[in-house]
């Protein structure tokens, strides 16, 4: 039997201090989906990918993995399947140099020897940094540390990749360059970005948060065509899909779309 990648169902979660930042969040995600969640600044964003490998713990609901509910004995298993990278590389990256850090998570799932040193390449070449696995990551770039990080998870060979932010402080060549890496990307994607014009090229579907609750679920196209549910969540256009502030022309995929 063929179970959704990833499950929720009716997750919630209360901080210590009284803050409640997930309310009855219920969503499935297919294998191989690309999927988007988006809101303003406080919506539950990353608390929500948190609990997706089990950095933090639920205070009600489940969380299921390819079928396999989330719990202490099952932990191993789902941080195996899910990758995390965090919106910060400095996060991830702690070893003295690249290789090491790629090597980091196989060595401690008892790889050794050829097949390690397999795992740490595939991962350095597939993200396009081989040339750099003798650095010490905090001689890196930007780019280069999220691409790095974006490594160390490729080498546990997850089968979901969860990404916090992950074009988040990036210059223009080097977010161009890791939205057309994780474009090739076969895994099934969970992005949260702020990042808008990333989520239109890479997910055809979004998840809108509001205070904590799903506000929207559905095509991507049609979330950023709803004027109230941007409006009411904080929420703007894709830079692509406004018009000229100069001549106020509008773009033309956006003219497009509003002929359908």
């Amino acid at each position: 039997m063929n179970h959704p990648a990833v499950e929720l169902c009716n997750l919630s979660h209360l901080y210590p201090d009284g803050t409640v930042a997930l309310r009855d969040i219920s969503f499935t995600v297919s294998q191989g989906e690309s999927v988007a969640i988006i809101g303003a600044n406080g919506a539950g964003k990353s608390t929500l990918l948190l609990h997706l490998n089990g950095v933090l713990a639920t205070t009600g609901g489940e969380v299921r993995i390819n079928g396999v509910q989330l719990a202490k004995g099952t932990l191993p298993y789902v941080r195996r399947s899910v990758g995390m990278v965090f919106q910060e590389p400095d996060d991830q990256l702690f070893m003295p140099t690249v290789h090491d850090d790629v090597a980091f998570g196989p060595l401690n799932l008892g790889l050794t020897g050829r097949e390690l040193e397999r795992r740490v390449q595939e991962s350095l070449h597939r993200v396009g940094i081989a040339h750099l696995r003798g650095k010490a990551p905090y001689n890196l770039s930007g780019g280069e540390k999220k691409r790095a990080a974006i490594a160390t998870v490729l080498a546990m060979a997850p089968e979901i990749l969860v990404m916090d932010e992950p074009t988040s402080g990036l210059d223009p060549h080097a977010r161009r360059q890791l939205v057309g890496l994780l474009r090739e990307f076969p895994h099934t994607r969970i992005f949260t970005s702020h990042d808008l014009d990333m989520v239109l090229e890479l997910c055809p579907r979004t998840i809108v948060l509001h205070e904590g609750v799903v506000a929207a679920d559905g095509p991507t196209e049609g979330i950023f065509r709803d004027d109230d549910l941007l409006a009411r969540c904080r929420l703007e256009k894709p830079f692509s899909m406004q018009g000229c502030p100069v001549c106020g022309k509008i773009n033309q995929r956006q003219g497009d779309m509003d002929q359908i």
